[in-house]
């Protein structure tokens, strides 16, 4: 049986799921896009090959063995895009989540089936059909859990709104001993430098006390100052709106010291070496191209205590 442990963003890492960029299946049609960035590069002619994808994802498996991570991956499914897996799981404490997602990625759930099926059934949660949630959108950080959403009564209108009020208040009740704090996130369906399609796309915590804040990610400044002073000035690399398309947030921490970024992240690598910590950097630049990165390809099951 697998011991689930994950309580925040940087513990060393033992297990993760990576996704699987085989067999993607052809180019979305611009009705088929689930965000503004995907939709630009279809449209563009510029979507990604799945030969460069999975060269990137291998590159990033080469990474955790040369940590010692086990890594699990999907059971490929035929024409289907499984490369986020924190999209349809997540983890915190000793429990999963079956996200409550787009229902047409249900089937990548099932894709992973046999890795839940190795977690004792008490500690897998489904959440009721009104909760929506996304694992971009969830962090547990210690005794906190720092959750992205979108409250607006335009919420379906937003197809990028993928964590509701229900999920926050769904959390509160799982975990009464946490703060759930949650942040309200800038969402548009057409404009990819004006759209944080997860908390992971404008905001991660790092080792050492760090982290990383895309300022107009937050639609209340008063919810992104308390991450600024929860961590310091002197602490954080806040991003450009260039800077958060490319996705420099969506980093992945393998322990406290050593995070994998994106290779042509330059003025973050610099930073990031500045502060102390080993980065391993890979090419990603083809994944970026459908709103999500490093830390969206993963599924943490087991950080070290």
């Amino acid at each position: 049986m697998l011991r689930l442990n994950v309580k925040d963003e940087i513990g060393t890492l033992k297990t993760v799921v990576l996704g699987t960029a085989e067999s993607c299946g052809p180019v979305p049609t611009p009705e088929e896009a689930y965000d503004p960035k995907s939709m630009e590069h279809i449209l563009a002619g510029t979507y990604p090959k799945e030969v460069d994808m999975k060269e990137e994802m291998d590159a990033f498996a080469k990474v955790f063995e040369k940590y010692g991570v086990k890594v699990f991956r999907p059971k490929v499914l035929s024409n289907v895009n499984q490369i986020f897996s924190r999209d349809i799981a997540f983890v915190i404490e000793d429990k999963l989540f079956h996200a409550n997602i787009l229902p047409d990625r249900e089937k990548e759930f099932q894709a992973i089936k046999y890795i839940v099926d190795q977690v004792s059934a008490e500690k897998v949660v489904y959440p009721p059909e009104e909760v929506h949630i996304e694992g971009g959108d969830v962090m547990p950080w210690n005794d906190y859990i720092f959750v992205g959403t979108y409250t607006g009564e335009d919420y379906p209108d937003y197809i990028t709104a993928r964590t509701n009020e229900a999920a926050v208040a769904f959390l509160r009740e799982q975990f009464p001993d946490k703060m759930v704090k949650a942040f309200e996130l800038r969402k548009s369906n057409t404009d990819a430098k004006a759209n944080a399609l997860h908390l992971d796309c404008c905001f991660q915590p790092l080792g050492k006390g760090k982290a990383i804040l895309h300022k107009n990610g937050f639609l209340v400044e008063e919810q992104y100052q308390w991450l600024v002073n929860y961590f310091g000035p002197e602490n954080v690399f806040e991003i450009s709106a260039d800077e958060m398309y490319q996705m420099f947030s969506n980093v992945f921490s393998i322990s406290p010291e050593v995070v994998v970024s994106e290779q042509s992240f330059t003025r973050l690598n610099n930073w990031l070496r500045n502060q102390g910590f080993t980065v391993e950097e890979i090419p990603y630049a083809e994944i970026a191209k459908q709103e999500g990165l490093l830390r969206c390809s993963t599924l943490p099951l087991i950080r070290a205590v």
